[in-house]
């Protein structure tokens, strides 16, 4: 009979076999890309001291047995041979951890990504036009009227003609697939395009009355959500650094608008 917890290790691990010639399978963790030979035991010990694996489980599977025994110890029902020490979560989270694979001598902390608030975006849309149901569900087309927007490193306007190609699931959550062309307000102006992939979900009563232009404007935005990826591409020289930028975006509607705050991943 297994161990309480093996299952969560194999569901961790990827099989393969590194050689034809092997008679042994190899285990490489999905977590950390660390590699070690098919062990039930060993893959235990290493999921115990992995960050990436227990930073994972306390974040969307906090009743993990193996978090547990890492954070807590072992169970005196399920001691093994060495009973791993008591130790912070959150102090090795922030130490980082040597691989067995690394060549690194000494142990390396992982940056934790933040978001900084970058600029914001509100765009003039003209009414949908329904392009009708298609194999992947109900698409819709929107055209931009104008707009304009303003952040860290400058403002302008958005240039008529951008599209959202969007996709409505039966459930009405809306697929956004948008290209926007922003125009600064420098002298002479850069152009920036902009393409934002995310999307609109809520309960289906919040999203009807979304699609409602009526009441567009009684609805919370919080009883929705409406996150998108932002790209940024340009050939001004001004502007090079938005070619490697990286955002996710919030977005609202009002009326026959729509609201974007986009911030950027540092």
């Amino acid at each position: 009979m297994g161990r309480i917890g093996d299952g969560d290790i194999h569901a961790a691990f990827v099989e393969f076999r590194a050689k034809e010639s092997d008679k042994c399978l190899s285990a490489q963790c999905i977590y950390c890309q660390s590699v070690r030979a098919k062990n039930t035991s060993r893959q235990r010990s290493h999921l115990l001291e992995c960050p990436a694996y227990l930073n994972a489980m306390k974040e969307h599977n906090p009743d993990n047995p193996i978090l547990h025994e890492a954070v807590n110890g072992a169970q005196s029902q399920h001691t093994p041979a060495k009973t791993p020490k008591k130790r912070d979560l959150d102090t090795m989270m922030n130490t980082g951890f040597q691989g067995t694979t690394s060549s690194a001598p000494h142990t390396f902390p992982i940056p934790k990504p933040n978001l900084e608030r970058d600029f914001q975006m509100s765009v003039q849309l003209n009414p949908k036009i329904s392009v009708g149901p298609g194999i992947w569900g109900q698409r819709n087309w929107v055209s931009f009227i104008s707009g304009h927007w303003n952040g860290r490193w400058g403002k302008g306007t958005v240039v008529p003609g951008g599209q959202d190609s969007q996709l409505i699931a039966p459930d009405l959550s809306t697929h956004i697939d948008a290209n926007y062309l922003l125009q600064t307000h420098d002298h002479p102006p850069a152009f920036i395009t902009v393409k934002m992939d995310g999307w609109r979900v809520g309960p289906r009563e919040i999203l009807e009355k979304l699609e409602d232009p009526a009441h567009i404007d009684e609805i919370d935005p919080k009883t929705y959500s409406f996150r998108v990826y932002v790209h940024m591409e340009t050939g001004d020289t001004r502007y090079l650094h938005l070619n490697t930028g990286m955002w996710i975006a919030s977005g609202v509607r009002r009326g026959t608008e729509v609201i974007y705050d986009a911030y950027r991943v540092i």
